[in-house]
């Protein structure tokens, strides 16, 4: 049964977070000065066990979802991910499972993956320099460690493979050519993202968003680029291919050109807390459901409650106070 929202809006894609750990610390995302020693992460009984998201993924995929997309935190930090994936794999309908890494751990883990029956994956890599990449993930990973991880995918077979840049003005800006450059005539896609108000943590200021526009003209400078049709309703990146054939790039712009109109995406935290928007300020509890005596019929009315209502559109209504109000924190839910 297809679920719709308040906005027509079908529920298509779930992104279901592992795990609140990660082994970075980028600026943008878990800052040392929040994230540290300190810091309180969820005990091992608070997440969802593999059989609980299983479970949920199944009554997902039920009602409209047909791709699902693993993230954290850092995923692979969770142990014997492949069992989960393997698990995820045979739920009839599900067209698309995908992961998004940081890929420091994935040499090690790649082949297992693929064969679990992982089919694709996203690596995050900001900046191709050594220096500006480890003062952004500020936990001492060099650029290489990421470089290896994305070969050992592509060996392993998980493709096609995409790299994310989330880029801010003034810290990493400048490597966005080099980072181009460097994937273009390979099967790599790269993706640029603006800079977002996610979370209240990462000290957000509009002025260190590089628009659309502006990454766009960046590169096209260096290596023309021409606009290409979207894959399909919902996709977030833009697409842009070179003019030569050697590729495409994307550019993802919630802060300058919002596109909350065709958003499918809902996002389940790593302690079943449902999130019908990245900027959500509320999640949905699934858990109690799952650990009570609900059974899948409960947890499915639950489900389309939550999401008929649904009318999040954010990153169109953003104003400067809305921009500061608290917000579900990104490595919570994967981003």
């Amino acid at each position: 049964m297809q679920l719709n929202d308040a906005f027509g809006r079908p529920l298509r894609d779930l992104r279901i977070s592992v795990t609140d750990r990660c082994n970075f610390r980028c600026t943008y995302c878990m800052p040392r000065e929040v994230f540290g020693p300190g810091y309180q992460f969820l005990q091992r009984a608070e997440i969802l066990s593999y059989e609980e998201i299983t479970r949920l993924a199944r009554i997902f995929v039920a009602h409209g979802v047909e791709k699902i997309r693993l993230t954290g935190g850092e995923p692979l930090v969770r142990r014997n991910l492949d069992e989960l994936i393997a698990q995820l794999k045979d739920i009839s309908g599900l067209k698309d499972l995908t992961l998004t890494t940081n890929g420091s751990l994935l040499r090690a883990q790649a082949r297992k993956l693929k064969a679990a029956g992982l089919q694709r994956i996203t690596v995050s890599l900001d900046s191709l320099d050594d220096a500006v990449f480890q003062r952004m993930n500020d936990a001492g990973v060099p650029v290489s460690a990421v470089l290896d991880g994305i070969a050992a995918a592509q060996e392993a077979g998980l493709a096609p493979i995409k790299v994310n840049a989330v880029v801010q003005r003034g810290v990493n800006d400048h490597t966005v050519v080099d980072l181009a450059r460097h994937f273009k005539g390979t099967d790599v896609i790269v993706r640029f993202i603006e800079y977002m108000d996610v979370g209240a943590t990462n000290g957000w200021q509009l002025d260190q968003v590089v628009t659309a526009g502006e990454l766009a003209r960046m590169i096209d400078s260096e290596m023309p680029i021409e606009p290409a049709e979207r894959n399909y309703r919902g996709e977030v990146a833009q697409r842009w291919r070179y003019r030569d054939g050697s590729g495409e790039i994307g550019i993802i712009s919630s802060i300058s050109e919002p596109f909350c109109g065709a958003c499918t995406r809902a996002r389940l935290s790593a302690e079943g807390e449902l999130y019908t928007c990245l900027f959500g300020v509320k999640g949905h509890d699934f858990r109690a459901l799952l650990r009570g005596s609900a059974d899948d019929e409960e947890i499915a009315d639950f489900l389309s409650r939550v999401w008929r209502i649904r009318d999040d559109r954010y990153s169109e209504l953003r104003t400067a106070e809305t921009a500061l109000l608290p917000k579900v924190e990104m490595s919570h839910i994967g981003g």
